[in-house]
């Protein structure tokens, strides 16, 4: 029986106030990573209002100085763009309470070797692949990304000079018989300076919109289905305009509501906490499987408790579209991917700082070689085990 039905999702660009935060809270995992220092730890959450920024957490490995990471945290809203009166990265009032990690979860977490070292936590992750996209990512997440990422570019090499850093696209895409069929809903509010009105603001970010959405996906959208800015005037935005908070983007950074979500955030975490390494590991999973062929969707489940290796449950489901049964597939992915979180960090390189650059436009369907868990080296193998 054919089936259609619309799906939305949602990105925030990297000056929305909670992304400011995500980015913030990364740099420290990234600076504290930067030492070498296998035992580093790190879990750094950031608040962010009207010219304030407040860092707090525990930490354990090199050396920093608060100064230190004052001055990175400026360099962070320098680098997003933000020079206004009620967020200017030169004199907002910056306080850090990073604190030495409690020797109770260390304990629990630390091993001789990786084997046998415990997750940072208990919880649940997830990871998600499909035949949507190139990415194998599901399109209504991956265009809405696509879309803020070009306007960034676009806003810093000065090419769309009047939008402001702070900024959020929605996609609504009809799916008929499980695929996405066309766009039927755009959505895009974005900061813009003093004097451009919504049609200003419509003719600066059209260009990038079909820039990145295929023409054939666009075909029937109505204007009056294309809303820029609907709520009239956006000036004031960023922390200026709301508060921000670490984490709080958790569907934004994976997939959108096309899968689930355990509720752990990744941001100011190191790779021993398994909401971070984990969820990685998931959507490798997943992708892997996709990628070769074994399904045309595909959704992962890990689980961990706090200081035990061995995950409590793992499972691999393809919502009927695999080649082979999910129990036989999830045995099959058991042996060829290391599951344990330590082996997880060292498979896929995840103690080298590389953090900073996932704090926006998602943490999966990325390119480039420091998103290991986007490799698809292991496909070749899962089709040998496979046997098909």
């Amino acid at each position: 029986m054919k089936r259609s039905y619309l799906f939305t999702s949602e990105s925030v660009s990297e000056g929305h106030p909670d992304k400011v935060c995500d980015r913030i809270s990364d740099m420290v995992v990234d600076t504290y990573l930067s030492s070498g220092d296998p035992q580093t730890r790190v879990a750094c959450e950031t608040l962010t209002t009207t010219n304030k920024v407040v860092l707090a957490g525990e930490v354990r490995g090199p050396s920093v100085s608060k100064d230190q990471i004052i001055s990175q945290v400026r360099d962070c809203i320098k680098d997003i763009g933000y020079e206004q009166d009620g967020f200017h990265w030169q004199n907002c009032d910056i306080e850090s309470f990073l604190h030495e990690q409690s020797a109770d979860i260390a304990m629990g977490v630390d091993s001789g070797s990786n084997k046998d070292e415990g997750a940072g936590d208990q919880g649940i992750m997830f990871g998600f692949a499909c035949k949507d996209t190139e990415s194998l990512m599901p399109a209504p997440i991956h265009y809405s990304h696509q879309i803020l990422y070009k306007m960034a570019q676009a806003r810093k090499d000065g090419s769309a000079s009047g939008l402001e850093p702070d900024s959020k696209s929605q996609v609504t895409m009809l799916y008929e018989n499980g695929k996405p069929s066309k766009v039927t809903s755009l959505v895009i509010s974005s900061q813009h300076k003093e004097g451009l009105s919504p049609e200003d603001v419509k003719e600066i970010v059209k260009p990038y919109v079909y820039e990145c959405i295929p023409n054939n996906l666009l075909e029937g959208l109505r204007d009056e289905e294309f809303y820029v800015n609907p709520t009239g005037n956006f000036v004031i935005g960023g922390p200026d305009g709301d508060s921000g908070l670490t984490g709080r983007k958790i569907i934004v950074d994976t997939y959108g509501g096309a899968a689930p979500h355990g509720g752990g955030a990744f941001s100011g975490k190191d790779p021993s906490k398994v909401d971070r390494s984990a969820a990685y590991m998931s959507r490798y999973i997943a992708k892997n499987v996709v990628a070769a062929d074994l399904a045309e969707r595909c959704e992962v489940q890990l689980s961990y408790g706090i200081g035990v290796a061995e995950p409590t449950s793992f499972y691999v489901k393809t919502f009927g579209t695999g080649k082979l049964n999910d129990e036989k597939l999830t045995s099959i992915c058991s042996e060829t991917f290391p599951l344990r979180p330590g082996e997880i960090v060292n498979h896929l390189d995840l103690k080298k700082p590389r953090y900073y650059v996932t704090s926006s436009y998602g943490h999966f369907g990325r390119n480039g070689e420091i998103f290991t868990w986007e490799q698809t080296d292991l496909a070749n193998k899962l089709k040998l085990a496979a046997n098909i």
